[in-house]
């Protein structure tokens, strides 16, 4: 008997609002600014590239090109594409900085 695999595609699992929220969040905790990148162009692809590219008033290609693995998106590309996908950035107080 043959099992056959494949690889591993994170955007086979975000398929609803929720999943997709708590995987954002993951990764913006983690802070590492090529992972969070890397995570928005997941969630692109998951809520189809090109659809988001034209949201975001970009090519597909540069959107691509500026979320992929080495890639160093301006933050007006990460501002945009993270309105395209649906979501807004919010800023709170950090750890013991909260009062």
């Amino acid at each position: 008997m043959t099992v056959e695999t494949k690889k591993w595609d994170i955007v086979e699992h975000l398929d609803t609002d929720e999943r997709i929220a708590l995987f954002l969040e993951a990764v913006f905790e983690d802070g590492d600014p090529a992972v969070i990148a890397a995570a928005i162009g997941d969630v692109a692809r998951a809520r189809g590239m090109s659809q988001i590219a034209k949201e975001a008033g970009l090519s597909r290609e540069n959107l691509y090109r500026a979320l992929s693995e080495g890639g160093n998106p301006e933050f007006a590309t990460i501002f945009k594409v993270i309105r395209a996908i649906g979501y807004d950035l919010t800023v709170v107080p950090h750890g013991s900085a909260a009062r």
